[in-house]
């Protein structure tokens, strides 16, 4: 995709001029967030509010589909349901913004919407923080109110997850009064009577889809019953200590656990039965037990129940918070919500001294990882500025972070005692003390949090590029060493066998030679022995002669009559044999075509298959860069290995489809090198 915008960078769209928004994590990027059919980039207007921020969503090519006017021009009316906000879109058309897409193509048929502030339930959810049972009621409530809504008007969005679902709840902006509490996005494949069905069907996301229908398309009035009783179950559960340290991951659900009697089901169900009631229970254990969708309890039941709770059977618990730098690294590792967001959910119990060093221990050895080339190249860049006071605090910094002995840690330790020199040329001992002070415990931990902060935004580069370069002289030098080696073994190997073949040949032509000789003294043999044989045959022949030509007479007559009764029993065999003909032309016809139907099913379903897997592929691609541009080089790499593992089941297919064979190079090269940045695609 060509458009990549910077922050700061204006566009005029339908006469209002925007900008594009700043990432909160890394201010040198633009805030935007990757998606299955694009990427949504904030544009905020120039004199207008932070909640007044539109979100401009440029499809990806294959999502880039004319209809959308059409699609948008329905959607339109349903912008008022508490939850849509969303639905109020703009397209940009060639009729209406032709100047604008000209510049940029990749605009053609790209939305413009509310951009909904607040963080994700799917970050919620990996971010692994407890919820007060406040919080977690109105989150259900306001998703159960949304659903309802929905469905008295036959809407279903069709794609229900937990990426999908936004909790302005949780927003840092102000927003005006009345702002739903949930807000559902990425509202392309919604259902309606109105709208056309869609090309490409989406089968519901990993930890929300039914087993039983998960192969088949989503979009009916019925789709998001089920995906939806698992996020309320989820968003009631996640008040329990419990529940939330038992969750898989980026749901609380495997996919292959979806509607079987497996520990975390029945975890939860207790948890929902003992904190709010038997009939949460209930209608949750309908949906998991459902045959199929239109069984799953209504949004509007969910509602019902829901709004029953009242105050004083909401369960009460003290959540205290965790240590004091376990909650300054996290976020920032993390990429999660700011401090403003954490207040607002429930920490973990407090943890045991040797807890918290452990803790602390695996935060900085992740950290380690992916800041180090950062650090080394902003270090660089301020020795460049001729700002050798601030090289030198990040020099300190990264001391921390690199192998004892290394050629990074000499390289480093040399830039330290440099730049000590030169800012104190006069006191030779402060470099001893400097150090010592950048050493201390107190230090490191400090440090590390704001070194992860501070290299969000930092472009990655390569560290050692004297020595690869080194590295790969040497290797030149050796293979040129080598490819000499094996030329004269080569050359040597030919003259032997160039040698061979001479006295081969000699001992051939020698052997020919006496071969000829003893062919002609056998062949005078021959000629004498074949003269008098043809004397003895001459006279054999005509005696037999006349006994076979009295014999013939004898069979003629015999044939005749033979002959007469062959010609009748062909006759009935050929009739016999045309008959079966038939029959066997009919049965193999009717074979050839089940065959063939059989076949052009096999192959539907192996399509079908491939371009479910394909879009699959896309989102693991998205899933890890995103995670890797925010920081989580543990998420990134579990979406890469799945993303790898996906691939490599079909690889011929997926490397001719789009730039998937270009992402795949990615991946395996950030598999393999885990400083390698994956391109955005």
């Amino acid at each position: 995709m060509s458009f990549q915008p910077n922050p700061g960078d204006e566009l005029i769209i339908n006469g209002t001029a925007y900008v594009v928004g700043r990432h909160p994590a890394a201010p040198g990027l633009a805030y935007a967030q990757a998606g299955r059919q694009g990427i949504v980039y904030q544009l905020n207007a120039k004199n207008g509010a932070p909640h007044e921020a539109k979100a401009l969503k440029v499809f990806f090519s294959k999502f880039r589909i004319p209809a959308m006017v059409y699609q948008s021009e329905h959607m339109e009316t349903y912008g008022d349901i508490p939850g849509l906000q969303v639905c109020k879109r703009d397209v940009l058309t060639p009729e209406r913004n032709g100047s604008l897409i000209a510049e940029q193509p990749d605009l053609l048929y790209a939305v413009l919407m509310p951009w909904v502030h607040g963080m994700t339930w799917f970050d919620c959810l990996t971010d692994q923080r407890q919820l007060e049972a406040s919080d977690s009621l109105a989150l259900a409530r306001a998703l159960a109110g949304i659903g309802s809504a929905m469905e008295q008007k036959g809407l279903a969005h069709c794609d229900l997850s937990a990426p999908n679902v936004m909790l302005p709840f949780f927003s840092e902006v102000e927003l005006p009064e009345g702002t739903s509490a949930v807000e559902l996005v990425d509202v392309e494949q919604m259902y309606s009577t109105k709208m056309d069905r869609p090309d490409a069907l989406l089968a519901g996301s990993p930890g929300y889809a039914a087993h039983r229908t998960v192969h088949s398309g989503l979009w009916s009035a019925y789709a998001d019953r089920f995906a939806g009783a698992i996020i309320i179950g989820e968003m009631l559960g996640w008040s329990d200590r419990v529940v939330v340290d038992k969750a898989w991951g980026e749901s609380y659900f495997d996919q292959h656990e979806m509607q079987t009697p497996c520990e975390r089901y029945f975890i939860l169900r207790k948890s929902l039965e003992a904190r709010w009631g038997s009939k949460v229970v209930e209608l949750f254990s309908r949906a998991w037990d459902s045959q199929d969708l239109s069984s799953c309890p209504t949004f509007g039941e969910w509602l019902v129940v829901l709004n029953a709770v009242t105050e004083q059977e909401i369960p009460v618990e003290t959540i205290e918070s965790g240590p004091a730098v376990t909650e300054t690294i996290e976020p920032a590792a993390t990429g999660g919500p700011s401090s403003e967001t954490v207040s607002s959910l429930a920490t973990p119990a407090p943890l045991k001294a040797e807890q918290v060093a452990l803790l602390n221990q695996d935060v900085l050895e992740q950290g380690e990882r992916g800041v180090t080339d950062k650090l080394f190249r902003q270090a660089r860049e301020l020795e460049q500025q001729n700002k050798p006071a601030a090289a030198l605090e990040v020099y300190r910094s990264l001391y921390h972070f690199v192998e004892d002995g290394s050629p990074l840690h000499v390289e480093v330790s040399a830039a330290i005692t440099g730049l000590e020199e030169q800012l104190n040329p006069k006191l030779p001992e402060q470099p001893e003390k400097s150090k010592a002070w950048y050493r201390s415990k107190m230090f490191i931990v400090t440090a590390s949090a704001a070194v992860v902060l501070l290299a969000a935004g930092i472009p990655t580069v390569s560290i050692l590029a004297d020595q690869s370069s080194q590295r790969q002289i040497e290797a030149a030098k050796q293979e040129e060493a080598l490819k000499a080696a094996k030329a004269a073994e080569e050359k040597l190997a030919a003259e032997q066998e160039a040698a061979q073949k001479l006295l081969t040949d000699k001992q051939q032509q020698e052997a020919e030679q006496q071969a000829k000789q003893q062919a002609l003294a056998a062949q005078k043999q021959q000629e004498e022995q074949k003269k008098q044989q043809a004397l003895i045959d001459q006279q054999v022949k005509y005696e037999a002669y006349l006994a076979q030509k009295e014999q013939n007479k004898q069979a003629a007559a015999k044939l005749a009559k033979q002959k007469a009764y062959d010609q009748q029993a062909k006759y009935e065999k050929y009739l016999a044999l045309k008959k079966e003909q038939e029959a066997r032309a009919i049965k193999e016809e009717a074979a050839r075509k089940a065959a063939a139907e059989a076949e052009q099913k096999r192959k539907d379903a192996i399509k079908a298959r491939n371009k479910e897997n394909v879009l699959q592929l896309i989102s693991l691609y998205n899933k890890a860069y995103v995670s890797q541009e925010g920081g989580s080089m543990a998420k990134a790499k579990s979406f890469a290995k799945r993303f790898r593992a996906l691939y490599d089941s079909n690889p011929s297919y997926y490397r001719r489809v789009g730039e998937v064979g270009y992402r795949a190079s990615s991946i395996y090269n950030f598999l393999g090198d885990s400083n390698f940045r994956l391109p955005k695609i």
